[in-house]
């Protein structure tokens, strides 16, 4: 029998046979969950999708909320919920673990949730935040970027002799 072993999820796959490994549903990222972490699970899905219209859907090990873009991921872990949310400022409060910078206008904060109580204010406001900040703008009133001209792609740039 010819066939492959997936480098990724080390499942033997038979030659002709389809194979994805990166496909998964909300139900089974959310299965092994504690009766505590279902309960943050829950409360946090139901908080995000009354934020009004937008994409739910699991990708990998992650169940991700987009509008134009994601404006919040989150991961499923043994004993705590990884939430990520995407902002256009950095916020200091204890909940936030870590700060990274995902772009040149947006910063993600990691926050870990144990339990139901803690998806309230301030991280619903966080959540609507995200939710709200317009996909694809640079950070400038009006979504361009201040001061710069777009130049065909390929063109030259000439440098002027000083």
């Amino acid at each position: 029998m010819a066939g492959h072993t997936c480098y990724h999820c080390k499942a033997w796959v038979e030659e002709g046979e389809a194979h994805d490994c990166w496909t998964t549903t909300e139900a089974a990222l959310t299965a092994d969950l504690d009766d505590d972490l279902r309960e943050a699970w829950e409360r946090l899905r139901e908080a995000a999708a009354e934020l009004g219209e937008q994409r739910i859907y699991a990708s990998h090990k992650s169940i991700m909320f987009s509008r134009r873009s994601c404006y919040v991921f989150v991961r499923p872990k043994r004993t705590f919920l990884e939430v990520n949310v995407f902002l256009g400022r950095v916020v200091t409060h204890p909940m936030v673990r870590k700060v990274v910078a995902s772009s040149a206008t947006k910063r993600v904060h990691v926050i870990r949730l144990v339990h139901r109580d803690q998806v309230e204010a301030p991280l619903t406001d966080w959540l609507r935040e995200a939710y709200d900040t317009k996909a694809g703008t640079k950070g400038t009133k009006k979504g361009g970027t201040k001061g710069t001209k777009k130049r065909a792609r390929g063109a030259r740039v000439r440098k002027t002799a000083r």
